[in-house]
């Protein structure tokens, strides 16, 4: 991007606010890849040349208007809480950075329209006096935005009753900004918008979302101790398959990775696995008694609403129970697989039994296409990334596709196939693939990067 003017960018944007400042930048150029060592070691140098804020949709579309004329790439960012380098700016340019859409339009009959720069957090604050909460949401839940969840989540703390963000109905509809030398806002309404979903802001710069949520309940936290993950896992099950039991979250860690819990770690013994539950009060008599039936422990509760010197049970939970382990031990890393069918608690078992230790089971239950199944986000002792994919590469001939958490492309860290719809909707909305380059592995087979002209 040398042939471009950045001192002259913000004062062509203006009033459009614009950050140049080289270390802000840097610190908006980043989200949470170094998780991977493997994503660390490839994007820790990246940044963008210039960060624009912009505070409205109008600013957004001047933005990229703009951004086409002179062939500068754009990367969106919400609250920048991705673990997959989604929002590093791999070829340069312009970090849109959307954190001041954050209105909150309007919600009624549980339906919430809202801008995509609205944390998560501060969209239920309008919501709950209400009555009404997120569906499900990551355990970024305070910093991450709803359109960077939209964008580049698929679920979380909740996908047990309601599944993921490709679940229909979870997302109703979205506006979104195309690309183009005279930009448009396109409404997307039911099965359009898995145009976008998920789509790392390749193909548009979602403006806002409109989603479903669900009735709140008063929910009650509860840690249940277990001898090992085996039976943890089992009693993951039962509970999940308890239809009178209402449960948000379903978390299981064995000792190996529950013990960097820190500030539940006088409440744990050590060598026992944990299983972290957030239930609606009315099930909490029949919740323990389905622990004390399968030889469980109750360790810890309290009401969800309570603060403390201990976060809230969520923040041990989904990729936070990573970020707990890196605090320990900068050499961790983790991966993301799926256990499912009949035998996923046998698939399960198999993983521990063979790698142990080097990969701390952690598992979340979740409801997929209808039936329970668990998501591994296991730990992983990391030595070399030729060990690293010797595992995956098991876990994949032993029936547990993984979703690749070390790689930026959109394909090959999720479903392993094109999405032919959203390599469509690239084609039609960013013709000259100036936004997130370099993520999308079949735009990057399809069409050449264009060259930057000069805004001088």
């Amino acid at each position: 991007m040398s042939a471009i003017d950045w001192q002259r960018v913000p004062v062509d944007l203006a009033p459009i606010e614009c950050i140049a400042a080289r270390a802000l930048v840097r610190n908006k150029s980043r989200d949470f890849f170094w998780y991977s060592p493997v994503l660390n070691e490839k994007l820790k140098n990246v940044s963008a040349d210039l960060v624009v804020c912009p505070a409205n949709e109008d600013e957004v579309i001047r933005a990229l208007a703009y951004c086409h004329a002179y062939r500068i790439p754009v990367t969106p960012r919400g609250g920048g809480t991705g673990n997959y380098g989604q929002a590093m700016p791999l070829k340069g340019g312009i970090v849109l950075d959307l954190l001041r859409l954050n209105h909150f339009l309007w919600l009624k009959d549980g339906i919430a329209r809202v801008g995509a720069g609205l944390k998560l957090i501060d969209l239920e604050s309008h919501s709950l006096p209400q009555g009404w909460e997120l569906r499900f949401h990551p355990s970024t839940r305070r910093s991450a935005t709803i359109g960077g969840f939209i964008a580049g989540g698929s679920g979380g703390v909740g996908s047990i009753q309601f599944g993921g963000l490709r679940a229909r109905g979870n997302v109703l509809g979205l506006r979104l900004i195309t690309m183009e030398e005279k930009p448009r806002a396109l409404e997307l309404r039911g099965g359009e918008v898995m145009q976008a979903i998920h789509a790392y802001g390749t193909n548009g710069i979602i403006t806002e979302l409109e989603i479903p949520l669900a009735r709140t309940w008063p929910w009650h936290e509860v840690v249940v101790s277990f001898a090992n993950v085996g039976s943890a896992a089992a009693f993951g099950r039962a509970l999940c398959e308890a239809d009178g039991i209402t449960r948000k979250l379903v978390t299981v860690c064995d000792w190996g990775a529950a013990q960097y819990f820190k500030p539940l770690r006088p409440l744990l013994t050590e060598g026992r696995a944990i299983a972290l539950c957030v239930i609606a009060d009315p099930s909490r008599e029949a919740f323990a008694a389905l622990a004390t039936a399968m030889d469980g422990k109750i360790v810890f509760e309290r009401d969800a609403e309570e603060v403390g010197d201990i976060p809230p049970l969520y923040e041990f939970t989904w990729n936070h129970t990573t970020l707990w382990a890196l605090k320990a031990d900068r050499s961790i890393t983790y991966l993301q697989c799926l256990f499912d069918g009949p035998d996923y608690l046998d698939k399960i078992a198999h993983t521990v039994a063979t790698f142990g230790d080097e990969t701390p089971m952690h598992l979340e239950f979740t409801r997929l296409d209808g039936h329970v199944a668990a998501f591994g986000l296991q730990l992983v002792r990391y030595t070399n990334e030729k060990r690293l994919y010797e595992i995956i590469r098991w876990l994949e001939d032993n029936g547990c596709p993984v979703a690749d958490p070390h790689t930026y492309i959109l394909e090959d860290g999720g479903m392993k196939t094109v999405d032919t719809a959203q390599l469509a909707f690239k084609r039609r909305t960013d013709p000259l693939g100036l936004l997130n380059p370099g993520k999308m592995k079949a735009w990057a087979d399809d069409v050449p990067f264009p060259a930057a002209q000069s805004a001088g």
